[in-house]
């Protein structure tokens, strides 16, 4: 017999399948910093009554301490969960609560409001179908409120709420309600919301939460909570085209081969033919394997298991599609960024892109504009700082697949990854593909490096000579290349001063340039290692990164990395061309060692102690390593 739950009338099962049939709205409530969203939270649990004595006792208490010994509930204190926030009375992260009515289920996300958080808000609103946007009554609309309105718009969030909150400390006036719901509408008219609703609220005193206020006959419209129960939301991923990011491929025995991952959109039936989408090979679907069992038909979010009628390859990071609608597949899209990371976002910079299941490296190659999001302008940039938003180009090491964000936000949308600390840096949604790539193919060439390299008689190589300005990295590359030159060995040195009187002319020393200035370099010395040269590098080249772009643009063993490690004392010392002291005083800026950092080499191939040996000795010690690894 089953258990009953609370009421007579309910099994278990019954129960359960109650909560399972009902819908759910995933939405996020946002807005300026003390607007009130986690009050109006609080607000929305407690007047639901879905919260556990326990809860209660321990809301009531807290909000004694706070208060100083007061009756009144503070209701965010349900929601903001560091110590942090609670002091300050603020929230910092973003905090998820999930909560059910007799209509519908609910998953609420609470954003922070202050501006440097404005990353943690994209993140709540990234899987948002709605987004509640609070307005302080007595302040009206605040940047924030326009930052936090672009960005929901931006991430194709389609339903928006202005809840005009604490309405009672203006009288309940109609008149101020009026006035910010036309501020509002004339800033917003440019954005692509499907519905919005204007909803005067007081969160603290429960006035057009989750019932009608009677002390504002003059609003007609719906409660918070009723709105919330009633929109309609989620339709699109049923109705896009089906798309399967491949999670794995289960294989537990010989006589079975499967292929794992959780429906983006669409549907999918036993039967359906399908195609890989980057390599164009398709099959019909044999059967849709689930633990418990064989489906008839998956829906968005189902995590299932297909088998096919062929053998086709298909691996992690593929994408399954149905074979009428494909999506894009290119090596270069243009996309928003929102940039997330401390650390400025720089062009020619290699980071980690992760679409779906598949990573690949990728470059951002231009910064089209950056868009002021207090007055929606579009910009110039050479870089992006935390929290600003741009529209930019991206070069991929591979063509992946994708849909335009605005047609599938499961398919459209991608994460950039430090590839030094592995964290997430940047957030972006594509817009369409650049197809310049599909016009650009390699040209098969008869003579190759190989050839090029056995008429020379050696083994081609980068020697990346980095260190700090006065270092000693230039004299020891001219003696290396001059005693190579001896040798009868075929050699190209490639200097900094040098390269900057041509090649580099018109970059500066900011961050940017410095950037653009070694993947130029490292441009040029995977030319030079075509044409089977020993190619000398000596760069300061202060980023750990963009070393490591030029090490990954070139085969194993064609890049071997140099440290002339001297002392910035040393180098002082010596300032054979005065700049240290001309960066002491202020007349020299972003001059490495002074006022620009420089990242020492991990796990250089070479290290040469510049301080305590001659540059014939340190020249000696690349020419012997150079002997011992076969490259001549």
């Amino acid at each position: 017999m089953d258990q009953v739950i609370d009421s007579p009338k309910l099994s278990v099962s019954e129960y359960l399948q109650e909560q399972n049939d009902k819908t759910l709205l995933r939405f996020l409530t946002c807005g300026s910093v003390d607007d009130g969203k986690s009050t109006l939270i609080g607000r929305l649990l407690y007047d639901s009554k879905l919260l556990f004595e326990d809860q209660l006792a321990t809301l009531e208490r807290d909000s004694k301490k706070r208060s100083a010994g007061g009756d009144e509930i503070d209701f965010s204190l349900l929601v903001d969960g560091l110590e942090a926030e609670r002091e300050q009375g603020i929230t910092i992260d973003v905090a998820y609560r999930f909560f059910t009515t007799d209509k519908r289920k609910f998953i609420v996300a609470d954003t922070p409001g202050h501006v440097q958080y404005t990353r943690n808000m994209a993140t709540g609103a990234s899987s948002a179908d709605l987004a509640v946007i609070l307005v302080d009554a007595r302040k009206g609309i605040l940047p924030q409120t326009r930052r936090h309105s672009f960005i929901a718009s931006l991430l194709g969030v389609q339903h928006v709420v202005l809840a005009v909150n604490k309405i009672d400390l203006v009288d309940f006036s109609e008149q101020r309600f009026s006035e910010i719901l036309e501020d509002y509408r004339t800033f917003s008219s440019g954005f692509d919301f499907t519905s919005f609703q204007a909803i005067p609220i007081s969160a603290k005193c429960g006035d057009n939460v989750t019932l009608k206020s009677q002390r504002m006959p003059w609003y007609m419209g719906p409660s918070l909570l009723e709105h919330l129960e009633g929109v309609e939301v989620g339709t699109e991923r049923y109705t896009a085209p089906f798309r399967m990011p491949v999670q794995w491929v289960n294989r537990p025995n010989l006589d079975f081969r499967g292929f794992a991952g959780t429906v983006a959109s669409g549907t999918l039936r036993p039967g359906d033919e399908v195609v890989v989408a980057k390599s164009g090979r398709s099959s019909k679907v044999a059967s849709i394997v689930t633990m418990d069992e064989d489906k008839t038909v998956a829906h968005p979010g189902d995590a299932i298991t297909i088998t096919l009628s062929d053998e086709i390859d298909a691996s992690r990071g593929d994408v399954f599609s149905s074979l009428e609608h494909r999506p894009d597949v290119a090596d270069q899209f243009a996309a928003h960024l929102i940039w997330m990371a401390e650390a400025a976002m720089l062009p020619g910079r290699s980071y980690l892109l992760k679409i779906g299941r598949k990573t690949v490296t990728a470059t951002v190659t231009e910064i089209k504009h950056k868009v002021d999001v207090n007055t929606f302008q579009h910009l110039a940039a050479k870089g992006l700082e935390l929290n600003e938003i741009a529209f930019c180009a991206f070069a991929l090491s591979e063509p992946v697949a994708f849909d335009p964000y605005e047609a599938n936000k499961q398919t459209g949308s991608f994460i950039l990854i430090d590839r030094f600390t592995n964290q997430t840096v940047g957030a972006g949604m594509i817009w369409y593909a650049l197809r310049r790539s599909s016009n650009i193919h390699w040209q098969a060439l008869d003579v190759n490096k190989t050839a090029r390299s056995e008429l020379k008689h050696q083994k081609p190589v980068v020697l990346w000579f980095t260190g700090l300005s006065g270092s000693g990295k230039s004299t020891v590359a001219n003696i290396v290349e001059k005693q190579l030159h001896e040798l009868g060995r075929h050699t190209m040195l490639l200097d900094g001063d040098n390269v900057r009187h041509g090649l580099n002319r018109d970059l500066g020393f900011t961050e940017a340039d410095r950037v653009e200035n070694i993947r130029r370099v490292a441009e040029v010395s995977k030319l030079f290692v075509d044409a089977g040269l020993i190619t000398l590098v000596s760069f300061i080249s202060p980023f750990s990164s963009e070393r490591r772009m030029a090490r990954e643009m070139l085969e194993a063993g064609e890049f071997v990395e140099i440290f002339v490690d001297t002392s910035v004392e040393e180098c002082r010392e010596r300032d054979p061309k005065g700049l240290y002291a001309k960066a002491d005083r202020g007349e020299l800026k972003n001059f490495t060692g002074v006022d620009a950092p420089y990242e020492k080499p991990e796990l250089p191939e070479i290290t040469l102690n510049g301080d305590n040996e001659t540059p014939e000795k340190l020249a000696q010690q690349v020419l012997e390593y150079l002997k011992r690894e076969g490259h001549w």
